[in-house]
């Protein structure tokens, strides 16, 4: 049987009496207590106040850079319609020079591409399914694709957005790669270092100034590993020669709209002589 409103009233004040008088014998004030001396906040100081300011940056990353995709229409202007594979044909007819038969640095993604047709080994195919995800707050999907670098051991990731009907690359990045990751509405490029137990992650965000996706974060982070120095040589952060501008084999990507952190792939790569892996995060279907 459930207890009468006073009932329950008159137990509630006794509880709180048994409650109180342990409390009021202890000699506790209550007062606050200090937890010592603050220590005095100091600003930070300039190192070489004469020297003149650098008036441009020391490699061009190509944040701000954008691209129209040149032979590529979204039916209906649904970005998700657009075929991966043709996208990235496009870029290779783009830039001849970077993808170059006998002479490219990513000539061997050239050879490999006809594995993506009709009657190919798919699993040769260098370019990964996509990613969509409403990255710039249009409330519309953007996609994001990546392709493998061939014959050397780099990921090209790519960003691409509808613009007035016509797809436009809003990112670009050529790396080695651990993984790639959506976090809410940034994108996450996590990249082997060449010191023992660290890695790089770049985080790119949508400006809507440029009109572009910024590198807002370039980061050096301790991931676990060996405590004592390595004995590899300090990686290099210079842009590799690319089409698009920057630089921050795998199983195929699958198309998500979920707000957690979602993975790209597998990818076995390194700056240097190092190599890391990162499992896929399980997806949601489009």
């Amino acid at each position: 049987m459930f207890r009468s409103r006073s009932a329950r009233a008159a137990v509630g004040a006794v509880f709180a009496v048994a409650v109180v008088v342990p409390l009021t014998g202890c000699g506790d004030s209550g007062a606050l207590v200090s937890a010592g001396a603050t220590p005095t906040a100091n600003g930070p100081t300039r190192l070489w106040p004469g020297q003149p300011p650098a008036s441009s940056p020391a490699y061009d990353f190509g944040e701000a850079d954008t691209e129209v995709v040149k032979g590529v229409t979204a039916p209906g202007g649904d970005i998700r319609k657009v075929d991966p594979v043709a996208v990235v044909r496009a870029e290779i007819a783009a830039h001849p020079d970077v993808y170059a038969a006998s002479t490219g640095p990513y000539r061997g993604t050239v050879r490999r591409m006809d594995d993506c047709g009709p009657g190919g080994d798919r699993e040769g195919c260098p370019v990964l399914e996509a990613y969509y995800r409403d990255l710039t707050g249009d409330g519309h999907d953007d996609m994001v694709l990546g392709f493998r670098l061939l014959p050397g051991n780099q990921t090209a990731v790519r960003m691409y957005t509808l613009r007035k009907g016509r797809l436009v690359q809003v990112l670009a990045s050529d790396d080695a790669v651990i993984a790639v990751e959506l976090a809410g509405r940034t994108v996450i490029i996590r990249s082997p270092a060449a010191i023992v137990g660290y890695e790089y992650r770049t985080q790119w965000n949508w400006d809507d100034e440029q009109r572009a996706m910024l590198l807002t974060r370039d980061e050096i982070l301790r991931v676990g590993g060996s405590t004592g120095p390595s004995e590899r040589p300090a990686p290099s952060r210079t842009p590799s020669a690319s089409p698009s501008r920057s630089s921050s084999a795998s199983s195929p990507m699958s198309s998500t709209s979920s707000s957690l952190p979602l993975s790209f792939s597998s990818f076995s790569s390194s700056r240097s002589a190092s190599s890391s892996s990162s499992s896929v995060l399980p997806s949601e279907s489009p």
